[in-house]
């Protein structure tokens, strides 16, 4: 009978608790918090809480372990919260990162374009004090024997001799004998020259050269010299030595860069000894021999490509945006649900020190 009395008071307690909640609800003060708004459930839920509530106060090992659950759900919660906005701005700032760093440095893209026929290009010469004993035009790659070597021969290269002060000190004269290139690749059309020169007082005997582009470029400009001393500035030299014969294979590569186009040449050169059978009087002379042949039909291209993009780049921050929206939102409803466990366990304790006083008023 006293169990059944204890239950009665205690359901009677539980309801006028829940008549107390209702009026603190309906107090004016209550829209003072807005995490308030929480506590009004459904009355299903209130009900199934109330019986929680009613067990876990009969069972307090039961109460115990569900706060220290709580607690720990509470920590982890926090701590997934934490790991994605740190995630979520590395990536903003790898983003960032990788995109500034591709577009300062573009990559190069090589294309190859095929041609029938090159522009004929300008084989300029330094010979000094050595003199131009023939130059012909052969093809497919074959050379005929040799006539009278070191004797002057009829030949049927354009040439044009430009003398201009040098680019780099004002005080040399040069004179370059300037002979238009081959053309024709497809059947390996070739320039054959002989030089020679009489005075073997050096130490080392070479002849040196430049190519450029465009001999056409030469023979249309009213101011050769200038001409010849901006080619001296942007184009590299070479040299080829005597008692050889030195065949020279060029190619052409065309550099797109930010903010201007170059045009540059590289070669592949090959070395033979000439077996000199002239008589022991004549080899005084020294003789220099020199090929000039396109080596394929191929232009090479370079172009300098930026890479970034900056739509992937606002794709992938709008994610990280998102993903940030979305902890911050993640934290708010951490925030909302620790304070409703916090309401909940004060609840119990006043329902525990209100059963606690009305059994010793029962007694």
């Amino acid at each position: 009978m006293l169990r059944k009395e204890n239950s009665r008071s205690y359901q009677e307690f539980n309801n006028d608790d829940d008549d107390d909640e209702e009026e603190k609800t309906r107090s004016p003060g209550f829209f003072e918090y807005p995490a308030e708004d929480l506590e009004a459930d459904d009355p299903n839920d209130s009900i199934s809480r109330d019986a929680e509530d009613d067990i876990s106060g009969r069972n307090p090992s039961m109460k115990f372990s569900k706060a220290c659950l709580k607690n720990v759900f509470t920590v982890v919660l926090i701590f997934i919260y934490l790991v994605l906005t740190a995630v979520a701005a590395f990536l903003a700032y790898q983003t960032i990162s990788d995109f500034l760093d591709k577009l300062n440095h573009p990559v190069m893209s090589v294309t190859y374009k095929e041609v029938d026929t090159f522009t004929a290009p300008g084989i300029a010469l330094y010979p000094g004090k050595a003199k131009l004993l023939s130059c012909k035009h052969h093809y497919h790659d074959y050379i005929p024997p040799l006539v009278d070597p070191g004797k002057p021969q009829k030949g049927d290269c354009l040439t044009e001799e430009v003398t201009y002060i040098g680019p780099f000190t004002n005080e040399t004269v040069r004179k370059a004998l300037v002979v238009r290139g081959p053309t024709d690749v497809r059947n390996k059309e070739l320039i054959f020259m002989q030089f020679s020169h009489n005075e073997t007082d050096e130490d080392f005997s070479a002849l040196t050269y430049m190519l450029f582009s465009n001999f056409s470029l030469l023979t249309s400009s009213t101011n050769k010299s200038e001409f010849m001393r901006d080619c001296e500035k942007n184009y590299s030299t070479w040299t080829f030595s005597g008692g050889f014969r030195t065949w020279v294979k060029m190619s052409l590569v065309k550099t797109s860069g930010k903010s201007s186009d170059s045009v540059e040449f590289r070669q592949e050169s090959t070395v033979v000894k000439f077996n000199d059978k002239r008589p022991e009087a004549e080899q005084a002379n020294e003789l220099y021999f020199a090929v000039f042949e396109w080596r394929d039909p191929y232009i090479q291209e370079i172009r300098l490509i930026v890479t970034a993009n900056p739509w992937s780049s606002l794709a992938i921050l709008c994610g990280v945006f998102m993903a940030l929206f979305k902890a911050a939102n993640f934290a708010k409803m951490t925030v909302r649900w620790i304070i409703r466990m916090r309401k909940r366990i004060l609840r119990n304790k006043e329902r525990e020190l209100s059963q606690v006083a009305a059994e010793k008023r029962e007694r």
